[in-house]
């Protein structure tokens, strides 16, 4: 999703990077090239690749304006899940997003301590308007009919979109795109999960609901058949939440359609644009990135791509 690609700790050290959790309909499904997700690297492209140089000399906290003097403020919806963020708690540095969050504060000049959070709900974020955050992670996907309301960073991670169902259901028996199409899917509003389920042009509608747990809810209890998010998510829900549930494929992008990345949300035209993409850049070019991954998002084996 999103909203709603983990290396979850041992049992729980799945899924993914960059969902949870899993979006707009305009947004891009992912590719299936993208199995195993990736902090996204070689995107660093233009300008953002310039600020990277540039870190060091002028997107340094003395430097920076913010919502409040001296502190940078991250936004997250609410619940903010596993394993993007750990415990509901985004402030404890555990789960992707959060510890990308820090690493790019750390980058910045700021300290852990001078790390606040704020709660915003995934459609709110991504609106025209003030903001109550300085940068929103929350498995936004990179679209053009966003960026005409606010900035993204260069992506910090690539996802694809994946179904799950439950292994007694015959939804688990799907092997082509064809077959998904007569599926009855459910997915969380205004995520590119929603959008790559709706561009399946299935013979039901595609089933709404405001949260993955609602969605959660719909499958257990026979309403959907299966249900779209991201690789990440798919992985944790079924290793820890929906163990009789089973990753059904991927769905592919449509044909000419760009990989699918998330990226971090800032106000449009914020000053804060380029040294936010700089210091993604540089974890990239550093490995920190990887190494994030590593922990906290992993694949669980390979998972077929329905065609």
């Amino acid at each position: 999703m999103r909203r709603n690609s983990v290396l979850l700790s041992s049992a729980v050290a799945l899924a993914a990077a960059l969902g949870a959790a899993a979006c707009t309909p305009m947004d891009q499904p992912s590719t299936g090239s993208s199995s195993t997700g990736s902090p996204s690297a070689g995107a660093t492209t233009g300008a953002a690749g310039t600020a990277a140089a540039n870190t060091a000399a002028d997107c340094t906290k003395d430097k920076l304006t913010t919502l409040s003097p001296g502190k940078l403020t991250f936004g997250t919806d609410q619940p903010a899940y596993q394993p993007w963020y750990v415990d509901d708690d985004p402030s404890n540095g555990k789960g992707f997003e959060s510890a990308v969050a820090y690493a790019v504060a750390e980058k910045l000049g700021y300290a852990k301590a001078d790390v606040a959070w704020t709660r915003v709900p995934f459609t709110a974020a991504i609106q025209p308007g003030a903001k109550t955050y300085d940068a929103d992670l929350n498995q936004f996907s990179i679209t053009d009919e966003r960026k005409q309301a606010v900035d993204f960073s260069t992506p910090y991670y690539e996802v694809a979109q994946v179904v799950i169902a439950p292994k007694s259901s015959p939804a688990a028996q799907v092997k082509s795109l064809a077959e998904l199409k007569s599926v009855k899917l459910g997915a969380q509003v205004g995520t590119t999960s929603y959008t790559a389920a709706s561009q399946l042009a299935p013979t039901q509608d595609v089933a709404v609901y405001n949260t993955n747990d609602d969605a959660k809810a719909a499958l257990a209890n026979n309403q959907i058949q299966a249900l779209v998010v991201d690789l990440p998510t798919a992985f944790f829900m079924t290793s820890t939440e929906l163990r009789d549930a089973t990753i059904v494929g991927q769905i592919p992008a449509t044909a000419g359609a760009a990989t699918e990345q998330f990226g971090i949300v800032l106000d449009k035209g914020s000053p804060l644009t380029r040294c936010v993409s700089a210091a993604v850049d540089e974890l990239r070019a550093d490995g920190s990135l990887e190494r994030i991954q590593q922990e906290w998002l992993t694949q669980a084996g390979n998972v077929p791509e329905l065609k």
